[in-house]
C-alpha cells in the first residue's frame, strides 16, 4: 500500500515538472518509498500504561524505575500501587542508574537552565537537577536526565510522596522480593516502646540544660563587669594611696625644715592632715583589695560553673538529638569500594535553600569479607512491622553476588547496631553496593549512589551541587550539623556562604 501511494503521487507530479526536475523527483520518491517500507517493517514497542493496583493503596515507600522498559512503579508495604510510563534520558544525557531519595517538591518548577521549560509537581532527587516531574512522553528516552512521567500522574502522585522516599533508577526491569536474614535490623520492643518518651523526657533536660548554661552565662557577664568595676575602682585607690603618700612625705620635709615654732606647728598640722589622708586611703585600699580577691574567687567560680554548664548542655542536647533522631527511619550504606559503613538521618531541619538536613554522624570502617570480589548493588527496605520485628524487602540493580550472600559478607559492627537497631522502623534501609557515595551526598541528601558501568551523561554533564549554598566548617559546627563527606568535603572551604545557580532538566 506504501509503495503504490508513494507511485501515485510521483506519478502525478511528472505532469508537472520539467525533465531536469523528474530526475531528482523520481529519486525523492524512491526513498521515501524504501524508508517507508524500512519503517513499517520495524517491531512496534508497545508503551507502558498508566495503571493502578486493584486495592486500596497505602503511602509510597519506594519508586524503581526501569531505563530498559521506560516504565516506574511506586510500591507501598504491601506490593505495587501505580505503575506509568516514563521518558528518561536521551544518549549522551542519560538518567543514570542508582539509589536516590526525594529531597525537595516544588508543584510548579519552571528551569533554570532548559529556556524556563515547566516541570509541574517536580521531585527532585539530586541537588544537581536530576528529578521526577510531569512532561511529555513521546514513547522513548527524550530528557536531558530527569524521569518525565504523564501530566496527570504527576499530579495525583505529588501529595501521596514525602521527602525521603526512595528511588531506584535500574538499568532493567527490578522489583522488591521478600527476604529474612539475621544481619537485617530488629527492633526492641520495649526500645520501641519507651522511644517517644525517652525523647520527650530528653528534650525537657536538654531545654534545662540549656536555660541553665545561658543563666551561668548571664551570671559570668555580671561577675566579669563587677570585676572590671572592682579593678578600676582599686587602680584609683591606688593612685589615691600614692598621692596621699607623696603629701605625708612632703609634710614630713617640711616639718624637718621649719625654724621658727609657728612654722613647726603649721608643718605638724600639715602632716597631721596628711597622716590621716594616707591612713584613710590605705584603709580603702586594703578593704577594696580584700573585696576584690572575693570577687576574683566568684569570678574563677563563675567561670568553671560555664564550663560545667555547657559541658551538661552539650551532653543533654547531644542525648536529646540521638532520641529524637531514634524515632525516623534510618538508612545505612556500606560500600565496598570505600569498606566504610554510613548512616544518615532525617533531622526535619528545614535549610533555608530548600531541602531538610540529614544527621551523619555515624560513619565507621566496615569489614566486608572478599572484599575484592563484587558484591553488587542491593537495597534492603523495612516494609512493614510484623510479630517479629520488621518486613524486609530487597532490590538488586546490579549482580555482583545475591542479596543473601552480600549480607553474610558484611559484619556490621556491634556499636552501630547498639545505636540504631532498637528502634529501627519501617521505611528503614540497607544498602549495599560496589560503588562509593556520590558526589552528591551531602548534608541535603539521604543517599545518592550510581552504577559506574551505566551511563551517567545526565548526571556527569551537570555542575555538581557543591556549589549550592554550603557553611564553612565553623558555621555548620556552631549550627549543630556535623561537617560531611565526599563532594562537600571537597567543597571550596571558607567562612561564610557561596552561591552559583542550579541547573535542571
Amino acid at each position: 500500500m506504501v509503495n503504490r501511494l508513494a507511485a501515485a503521487h510521483f506519478t502525478a507530479a511528472m505532469r508537472h515538472w520539467r525533465p531536469p526536475a523528474l530526475v531528482a523527483l523520481a529519486a525523492v520518491a524512491a526513498l521515501t518509498a524504501l524508508t517507508a517500507d524500512a519503517l513499517a517493517k520495524q517491531p512496534r514497542h508497545t508503551q507502558p500504561a498508566e495503571t493502578a493496583a486493584p486495592r486500596a493503596a497505602g503511602e509510597p515507600i519506594m519508586a524503581i524505575v526501569s531505563i530498559k522498559t521506560q516504565q516506574v512503579t511506586f510500591y507501598d508495604a504491601d506490593g505495587w500501587i501505580l505503575r506509568a510510563p516514563v521518558s528518561t534520558g536521551i544518549k549522551g544525557r542519560e538518567t543514570p542508574a542508582g539509589v536516590f531519595a526525594v529531597l525537595e517538591k516544588e508543584r510548579d518548577h519552571h528551569s533554570t537552565m532548559y529556556d524556563d521549560a515547566w516541570m509541574p509537581n517536580m521531585q527532585r532527587i539530586t541537588w544537581n537537577g536530576i528529578a521526577l516531574h510531569g512532561g511529555p512522553l513521546p514513547g522513548y528516552a527524550a530528557s536531558h536526565g530527569c524521569i518525565r512521567m504523564p501530566y496527570g500522574f504527576a499530579e495525583k502522585l505529588y501529595d501521596k510522596t514525602r521527602i525521603g522516599m526512595r528511588v531506584i533508577i535500574a538499568p532493567n526491569d527490578a522489583a522488591p522480593v521478600e527476604i529474612s536474614h539475621p544481619a537485617l535490623l530488629t527492633p526492641n520492643a520495649e526500645a520501641l516502646a519507651a522511644a517517644p518518651m525517652r525523647a520527650e523526657t530528653l528534650a525537657r533536660e536538654a531545654a534545662k540544660a540549656k536555660k541553665a548554661a545561658d543563666e551561668a552565662k548571664k551570671a559570668a557577664a555580671r561577675a566579669t563587669r563587677e570585676t572590671a568595676s572592682r579593678t578600676a575602682s582599686l587602680r584609683k585607690l591606688k593612685s589615691l594611696k600614692t598621692r596621699a603618700d607623696a603629701e605625708l612625705a612632703f609634710a614630713d620635709k617640711a616639718l624637718a625644715a621649719a625654724k621658727t615654732d609657728q612654722a613647726k606647728a603649721r608643718a605638724e598640722e600639715r602632716r597631721r592632715k596628711a597622716a590621716s589622708r594616707a591612713a584613710e586611703a590605705g584603709m580603702r585600699l586594703d578593704a577594696a583589695t580584700a573585696d576584690a580577691s572575693s570577687e576574683r574567687d566568684a569570678y574563677a567560680a563563675a567561670k568553671d560553673a560555664v564550663k560545667a554548664a555547657e559541658t551538661k548542655k552539650v551532653a543533654a542536647a547531644k542525648a536529646a538529638n540521638e532520641a529524637k533522631l531514634a524515632l525516623e527511619p534510618v538508612s545505612i550504606y556500606i560500600s565496598r569500594a570505600t569498606q566504610k559503613l554510613y548512616v544518615r538521618r532525617n533531622t526535619r531541619k528545614h535549610w533555608p535553600d530548600g531541602g531538610e538536613v540529614f544527621d551523619a554522624t555515624i560513619e565507621v570502617p566496615v569489614t566486608i569479607r572478599n572484599p575484592d570480589k563484587p558484591i553488587g548493588t542491593h537495597v534492603f527496605t523495612a516494609m512493614a512491622r510484623t510479630g517479629a520485628g520488621l518486613r524486609w524487602t530487597v532490590v538488586t540493580i546490579d549482580n555482583g553476588d545475591d542479596a543473601k550472600n552480600a549480607l553474610d559478607r558484611v559484619t556490621i559492627p556491634q556499636e552501630v547496631l547498639g545505636r540504631i537497631a532498637p528502634t529501627a522502623s519501617p521505611r528503614s534501609s540497607i544498602v549495599i553496593s560496589d560503588e562509593p557515595l556520590s558526589s552528591e551526598t551531602n548534608y541535603r541528601t539521604e543517599f545518592v549512589a550510581v552504577l559506574s558501568n551505566q551511563p551517567q551523561g545526565g548526571f556527569i554533564t551537570r555542575k555538581p551541587s557543591t556549589n549550592i549554598d554550603v557553611a564553612g566548617d565553623d558555621d555548620v559546627r556552631r549550627s549543630g550539623f556535623p561537617a560531611f563527606e565526599d563532594g562537600w568535603r571537597n567543597a571550596p572551604r571558607r567562612r561564610g556562604y557561596y552561591r552559583a545557580p542550579w541547573s535542571w532538566w
